[in-house]
């Protein structure tokens, strides 16, 4: 009886299983006939799985990476520092100067803005703009990477992870359905810091004699904080006003960005706070990039690394 008993209930859970395979590809399917036909077309666009391949690739290498470290020098690469981050900079500027004079171009509200799926010149624009920003947290993958090659396996914190494995696949998902409308307004802030983001760890890759003059890593968190704070009221107006944007997209957002305050705060309140006399060489500017430390010398894996220590470029 009890055999019997197990094997109906064995069975009943593998169909539940089905059915749910079953329902969600529906779903999708449904889905992409919704789905903004302008992108379909476009490098990554047309299915999910390059996206998600991606990011497991991702997650994987901050498995693998530290194993293959572990009995390794910790590379230097401050050239390629250099040109990355000044690279991201003006990938950032151009993103954020296509989103502003395309959408005063097309005349968008700062309040409520509904997608336009037309061909309007101006629409595309904002559209490919929205696309390059989407393309950027797939290349901000290698902030992590930089991090596990140079053994600052302390910087790969749980909030690193998240913010990047989350913004590639969840805009992966924006330029997919609505590339455009309200759409524009995150990403034209986000990029817009993360050019100040960038151009510090540009400038700060250069060493110590330029790293004096960084005083101001600590705002760029504190203005990262308002930037969320702004994107929950944002998303909260079109709400209460009855936008005509996906309502459960702002609702995804405003809890994506409480998650955010959350874990920026407390990454706040330990590097900047707790111990507000000491200069952590450990730090970020936020948690989320790739760093350069000014002190001399740092300690990883209870062992300390000498400046000038390590494999080059």
């Amino acid at each position: 009886a009890h055999a019997r008993k197990d094997i109906h209930l064995r069975t009943r859970a593998m169909e539940t299983v089905i059915h749910f395979m079953n329902d969600s590809v529906e779903f999708y399917k449904w889905s992409l006939t919704i789905a903004d036909k302008r992108v379909e077309e476009w490098p990554m666009m047309s299915s999910p799985l390059p996206t998600l391949g991606i990011s497991v690739l991702y997650l994987l290498f901050l498995w693998v990476g530290p194993l293959y470290m572990q009995n390794r020098e910790p590379f230097q690469l401050r050239k390629t520092l250099i040109v990355y981050n000044f690279s991201m900079v003006l990938l950032n500027f151009y993103i954020c100067k296509e989103l502003l004079l395309g959408s005063r171009a097309a005349g968008y509200s700062y309040l409520c803005q509904p997608v336009n799926y037309s061909n309007d010149v101006n629409e595309v624009r904002i559209a490919s703009a929205l696309w390059w920003y989407y393309i950027s947290k797939g290349v901000e993958f290698l902030d992590t990477v930089f991090f596990i090659m140079r053994k600052k396996f302390n910087q790969v914190s749980f909030l690193h992870v998240y913010h990047h494995c989350t913004m590639f696949i969840l805009w992966w998902i924006g330029i997919k359905w609505v590339p455009g409308g309200q759409s524009f307004f995150g990403a034209t802030i986000n990029s817009g810091i993360h050019v100040l983001m960038y151009g510090y760890y540009g400038l700060a890759a250069f060493g110590p004699k330029i790293q004096k003059y960084l005083w101001w890593k600590k705002y760029l968190t504190i203005i990262q904080m308002i930037q969320f704070h702004v994107t929950i009221g944002h998303a909260a107006h079109s709400l209460y006003t009855g936008c005509p944007f996906p309502a459960w997209m702002q609702w995804a957002l405003i809890g994506y960005a409480v998650t955010f305050i959350i874990l920026f705060a407390n990454f706040y309140y330990q590097t900047y706070r707790r111990q507000p006399r000491v200069k952590s060489a450990k730090s970020a500017v936020n948690g989320v990039s790739n760093g350069t430390s000014k002190a001399p010398e740092v300690t990883e894996n209870g062992k300390k690394q000498k400046k000038g220590k390590g494999k080059n470029d």
